[in-house]
């Protein structure tokens, strides 16, 4: 028989993982109706996080804490869906353009002209589509799909707009910046 330090070492497991006493805690009766609780309402409201929770069961009579509650969301494997980071605050050290368009009116086919890039999802990732459209009869002139964002396809896609439907008269107004025509 090998020395349990020996095992311990062909298993790659540290020692005092072998010594430690596991105990399996089985949860109470009051326990059990608060995790009712609490998956009934995060069914209804699973936007919830633990605080606003805290303060739902607080509400229905119930005693318990934040830390209480961290701990049994995440036996039941809840979590609240926070906002992200807000990408869409511009940093300080950024141009800012001027739109425009403000007061443009769009009289005639061919005056101005928008693009703009989305992606699409597909069941097996996403692929990119850029656009070109004009502003006054709301008609795609020309588009590309790409599998990757590189932005020959986005050039590609205004030269076939331009080789078809010629320069527009004022203004290509991109997402970004506009382009004078």
């Amino acid at each position: 028989m090998l020395a349990l330090t020996r095992q311990c070492e062909l298993a790659g497991v540290t020692r005092s993982t072998v010594y430690r006493q596991h105990r399996v805690v089985e949860p109470d009766e009051q326990e059990l109706i608060l995790l009712s609780e609490i998956d009934a309402e995060y069914t209804r409201h699973p936007f919830y996080g633990s605080r606003k929770m805290t303060v739902y069961l607080c509400g229905i009579g119930h005693q318990i804490n934040r830390k209480r509650m961290q701990r049994l969301m995440g036996i039941l494997g809840l979590a609240g869906m926070a906002p992200g980071p807000n990408t869409s605050r511009p940093h300080p050290q950024h141009t800012i353009y001027p739109y425009l368009l403000r007061g443009l009116a769009v009289t005639r086919p061919n005056h101005v002209w928008s693009t703009d890039i989305i992606y699409i999802r597909l069941a097996r990732g996403f692929v990119h589509l850029a656009a070109v459209m004009d502003w006054y009869s709301r008609k795609v002139l020309a588009w590309q799909l790409s599998n990757t964002l590189d932005n020959r396809f986005c050039v590609d896609c205004l030269e076939q707009a331009l080789q078809t439907y010629d320069i527009p008269v004022d203004i290509q107004h991109g997402s970004r910046q506009p382009v004078y025509g």
